[in-house]
């Protein structure tokens, strides 16, 4: 028997004259500004019955009781339980789509990544004029990148994390878009999530467009006045998509919360531990991951095997560290494009995620005895278990490798962006 004060009711049974501690899911600002609040007027009691609320708890010392006999509360096991705000619809039914290898997928995902970058920017447009988010347009956009990902994976995953550092504000929510999908299919939600966590993804930096462009492209360090105007992003997001009337509470949750971390430190409701969703807690974890492994104004991306071993240190404090281990499960300890030493002593590049997390296919191109290039080799490293073996990751700076996309993709954007036609 749990010791909590607290009853967990479903949003059905809720009266007023209840006083509500928690909405269980994405509770915060949606649909209320508040966290904890005596329920008195009749037009919360719809707003909450109408939302996409579930269950909420109860504190019975300072407010009503149910009439009939309630569970109490049991505190969690684990910091991150599926989420109570699954949207009413039925599920998204997914239609059986033909694997293909990475190299078709490439391609077909580079015209998706120009036709979606043209469809956000339009979007982001409309959001700088005042003009409602056509959740719609932006619903099929996330169809159309979730068949891909199902097609292959790791495509347009790795395809949008070559965005030059002027497509950056566009791009990152195409790649953050994709990295939610593959992280919601990861933790093993229904399709119905799955797609709603794209949307998140797509739209969780909507509030960008209330920020002026010449502070996002800013090549130098942001003055005090210029980081507080960015920090707002979230909010003013959020006003954009409550107005709009058009996405759910899990959207707007991500839009709002993707910025907070598990010690109370982010911003911006400052909000610490449980009371961070786990679809917030997913869009952390992707934003993080596509920024640092993406070229910016000010400094150019991280390796994308770094940038996971520097994450995995934010673990606890920043991320949730169960969210970040599904996130590598994606992605792989060594992603696609990463540069990595062999046994063998030569350097390779990581071509295509094998079963094993430790074990990818890698193109071997150079020496690091002779220090010169070499033919290149595909190497599936789990054909060679116990001959061959990945013994750490190396810095393309070290050893001034430039365009290693080239090796993995078959692009080469030496001349400029991937991304226009």
């Amino acid at each position: 028997m749990s010791d909590s004060p607290y009853l967990r009711i479903p949003v059905q049974a809720v009266t007023l004259g209840m006083y509500v501690q928690e909405l269980c899911g994405s509770w915060v600002d949606h649909p209320f500004w508040r966290a904890r609040f005596l329920l008195e007027d009749p037009d919360d009691l719809r707003r909450l019955q109408r939302s996409a609320v579930r269950e909420v708890l109860i504190d019975p010392r300072r407010g009503l009781v149910p009439a009939a006999p309630t569970v109490p509360e049991s505190p969690p096991a684990k910091p991150v339980e599926p989420p109570s705000e699954t949207p009413a619809e039925r599920p998204v039914p997914v239609s059986p789509i033909l694997r293909r290898n990475l190299q078709d997928e490439l391609q077909v995902a580079r015209q998706l990544c120009i036709r979606s970058k043209e469809r956000v920017i339009a979007m982001f447009q409309d959001a700088r004029l005042g003009r409602a988010v056509e959740a719609e347009s932006a619903q099929e956009l996330v169809g159309e990148i979730a068949a891909s990902m199902q097609r292959h994976p790791n495509a347009v995953i790795s395809l949008a994390r070559l965005k030059t550092a002027d497509e950056y504000t566009y791009l990152h929510s195409v790649a953050v878009c994709a990295l939610m999908i593959a992280l919601a299919r990861q933790l093993g939600l229904d399709e119905l999530l799955v797609r709603e966590a794209g949307l998140a993804g797509l739209l969780h930096d909507i509030g960008k467009m209330c920020v002026p462009m010449r502070v996002l492209n800013k090549p130098g360090r942001l003055d005090e006045s210029e980081f507080a105007s960015v920090r707002e992003h979230p909010w003013r997001g959020g006003e954009i998509l409550r107005e709009g009337r058009q996405v759910s509470a899990l959207v707007l949750d991500v839009c709002l919360h993707h910025h907070e971390k598990l010690d109370g430190t982010g911003y911006p409701h400052r909000l610490a531990g449980e009371q961070i969703s786990l679809f917030a807690r997913m869009g952390a974890v992707c934003d993080i991951y596509d920024a640092i492994t993406s070229d910016r104004p000010y400094k150019a991306g991280w390796d994308p095997a770094e940038s996971l071993q520097r994450m995995s240190q934010w673990c606890g404090s920043h991320l949730d560290e169960k969210v970040f281990r599904a996130f590598i499960r994606c992605l792989g300890i060594y992603p696609i494009g990463a540069l990595v030493r062999l046994e063998s002593e030569r350097l390779a590049v990581v071509v295509e995620q094998g079963a094993e997390l430790l074990l990818p296919m890698v193109k071997v191109f150079y020496s690091t005895r002779t220090r010169a290039a070499i033919p290149f080799e595909v190497v599936d490293l789990a054909r060679l278990k116990g001959r061959e073996r990945i013994v750490g990751r190396e810095s393309p700076e070290k050893w001034g490798f430039r365009n290693l996309e080239s090796l993995w993709s078959g692009l080469d954007r030496r001349r400029g962006s991937l991304f226009e036609r």
